[in-house]
């Protein structure tokens, strides 16, 4: 495929923004030569309440000449919630759609204009600050995919207070951990969701996670809880426009019966709290610099890093990515199917869209349920233009074949994109031919938590190096570290409350460079391919996993003496992990123990981060120093005999032994 070249269907795009690769390069080349021109202009879209009076941009890269900065527009003041809402109401799209809602059950939906929008932002605003959230605290969010997650976001920026998402698939532990790092003063969530057919109990996951925090220093002063279970088969709409359906299975019973744990002096009804609530909340103007959200990403340690993101810059960048990758055109409908836990939703479900005045459909749902068609159901219903989405997903849906994808309607899509991990050839051709009817053209995205919005082909403003583990830069074709040599405006600009592990983890392996963390190859034309983490991380169906955090928490188990947690490719999820555990002695390793040992992990960290394999290891292959070789692992947990030098091993004899004891699937891959 990699010789291949698909043309976008001209009838697919009558009036592209970028309407050629020649007008590319040209934008591409000013944005690169003459970034500050290049970025005012796109500023001026904005409102600023004061313009920026330093240097338009200012960094430094390199720590061996200071400490490492990035500033955009720094002096200038704006609010994003007002850039997003009021600007469009007063433009006069107060009655244009900003969210179709489709809920776990087809039955439930509803939608929400702009101005209806502003007006529950602007109510939960207030009732922030009833509870004394100012400017720059911060207020964790664990809620699934329903409006008023948007709705707490907006109401975060409405106020100058710093959001910080949590995926509500984290375990408590994980949830008490953010808690505890950002020092949230309030904890916004839901009683419950329906993912699918099974029933996630959200509020009891928050209170052990809040009582954990607790126990190691800090009290989060109030919970607000939505009441959202009620409204799961009733399909009673939020703005009454959704359809009614009073028929109830005994599955959804129990959610109606179920008992909400309560603490009087903390928590507290979102509608309660939202009935007397005032719908007008002047907006609070920040500087440009000023800390947006926080989002946490596993570390290499094993201890989740708060990527922080700045104002101005991001809505620059979220904002512009949105448009020109997508080409999104008024009157269009978009669909991103991430979750707003990870940064692909709060870049391309809330802020990028809403910055272009988009209707875009915000889905709580999964792909298979109540049958293997509901994404092109979705697209059929609401007449989806782009269309955005994993390759676990697509390859997830694949083995269902094109039967489910005939059902239904799909000739409304105009652009389909793949984001979270490399998409292979196979699952590519199935979406081009089978989704997209061999018209739509593909956008494959790479980026990151910290990157805040799309880096590759490259992006304008985005100047890629690739180096080798000396630093020495790659010329022409050729592999290695993925590396940036200067800022674009959505770039990270610490992690909280450690700006020294910024520092090292991203700056110091190669000093005047952001280093990704990722491999790539340049081809022969000049494009480049990612290749995968240079680190110890794994992609798990669009998750970065650490391998230390879960060596932790498989390490815990009183039945544990050793334990080396490796990444291993697979058909579905792209990687999976591969877990080689080493008893105490005297203790024999069952199937038990290892189904324990994978509830750990689910509950330690969260349902996603369950290792396909746990496998017993008399030792591990270590070098007579002591180090686990990681690289011979890998070859085993792939059935790979090719193991390259082992010379340095201090016991070669354990490497037929751990081939042995792979599982017989395993050895016949």
């Amino acid at each position: 495929m990699a010789n291949e070249v698909y043309h976008p269907d001209p009838s697919m795009k009558p009036t592209p923004y970028i309407k050629s690769m020649k007008e590319y390069e040209k934008m591409y080349k000013r944005s690169i030569e003459s970034p500050e021109e290049f970025w005012e202009d796109i500023a001026k879209q904005f409102y600023w309440e004061t313009p920026f009076t330093n240097k338009f941009c200012s960094y430094n890269f390199d720590v061996t000449k200071g400490p490492i900065s990035i500033k955009w527009m720094e002096g200038a003041t704006t609010n994003i919630c007002y850039n997003l809402l009021d600007k469009n109401v007063r433009n006069g799209m107060g009655e244009k759609i900003a969210f179709y809602w489709e809920g776990n059950d087809p039955e439930d939906y509803s939608r929400l204009t702009y101005k209806k929008l502003l007006i529950q932002v602007c109510k939960f605003a207030n009732v922030l600050k009833s509870k004394g959230v100012n400017k720059g605290d911060r207020v964790a969010i664990y809620m699934p995919m329903i409006l008023e997650t948007v709705i707490v976001m907006l109401a975060c920026t409405r106020i100058g207070a710093v959001h910080s998402v949590v995926f509500a698939g984290f375990s408590s532990d994980s949830l008490a951990e953010r808690l505890l790092d950002a020092k949230s003063k309030v904890l916004v969530t839901s009683d419950g969701v329906w993912r699918g057919e099974k029933l996630l109990c959200l509020k009891e996951i928050c209170d052990a996670a809040m009582e954990r925090s607790k126990k190691f220093g800090h009290e989060v002063e109030s919970c607000i809880v939505v009441k959202h279970l009620p409204r799961l088969n009733a399909s009673q709409s939020r703005d009454g426009e959704g359809k009614e359906n009073d028929e109830k299975s005994p599955e959804k019973r129990k959610a109606f019966d179920y008992q909400v744990p309560w603490d009087e002096d903390r928590d507290a009804w979102w509608d309660d709290e939202m009935e007397d609530a005032s719908s007008s909340c002047y907006p609070v103007w920040v500087g440009a610099e000023d800390p947006l959200f926080l989002l946490y990403t596993s570390g290499s340690t094993g201890k989740p890093k708060g990527v922080l993101h700045t104002t101005a810059g991001y809505l620059l960048y979220a904002a512009t990515t949105f448009k020109y990758v997508f080409d999104y055109h008024p009157g269009d409908v978009y669909w991103c199917t991430a979750d707003v836990g990870w940064i692909t939703g709060h870049t391309y479900v809330v802020y990028g869209p809403l910055a272009n005045g988009a209707t875009s459909v915000l889905f709580e749902g999964v792909p298979f349920h109540p049958h293997n068609g509901r994404y092109w159901e979705v697209i059929q219903k609401f007449k989806v233009n782009q269309f955005y989405t994993a390759p676990t997903a697509i390859r997830s849906l694949m083995k269902f074949g094109d039967v489910p994808v005939k059902k239904f309607d799909l000739s409304s899509l105009k652009v389909l994109g793949s984001v979270g991990e490399p998409i292979n050839s196979e699952a590519w051709l199935w979406y081009y031919n089978v989704i997209g009817s061999g018209k739509c053209s593909i956008v494959d995205t790479f980026w990151q938590t910290e990157t805040g919005g799309h880096v590759t082909f490259p992006f304008f403003g985005v100047l890629p190096v690739l180096l080798d583990e000396n630093g020495k830069e790659i010329q022409g074709p050729g592999e290695g570290y993925l590396v940036f040599r200067r800022p674009w405006p959505g770039i990270m600009r610490t992690i909280f409350g450690n700006h020294e592990r910024f520092e090292t983890t991203y700056f110091k392996k190669f000093p005047g460079f952001y280093t990704s963390g990722d491999g790539a190859r340049r081809d022969e034309e000049g494009y480049l391919w990612i290749t995968g983490r240079m680190d110890d991380m794994l992609n798990v169906s669009g998750h970065l996993l650490s391998t230390a955090e879960v060596e932790g928490a498989l390490a815990e188990h009183g039945a544990v003496v050793e334990v080396a947690v490796v990444a291993r490719p697979h058909p579905v999820k792209g990687e999976c992990l591969h877990c080689f555990i080493t008893t105490k002695d005297g203790v024999k390793f069952t199937p038990k123990l290892s189904d324990e040992l994978r509830r750990r992990v689910r509950e330690k960290i969260g349902p996603f981060a369950a290792p396909e394999c746990i496998q017993y290891a008399p030792s591990l292959p270590k070098t007579r120093s002591g180090k686990i070789v990681r690289r011979v692992l890998k070859k085993i947990a792939q059935n790979d005999r090719n193991l390259g030098d082992i010379s340095t091993l201090a016991d070669e004899s354990i490497i037929e032994i751990l081939f042995a004891n792979l599982p017989v699937q395993d050895q016949k891959s």
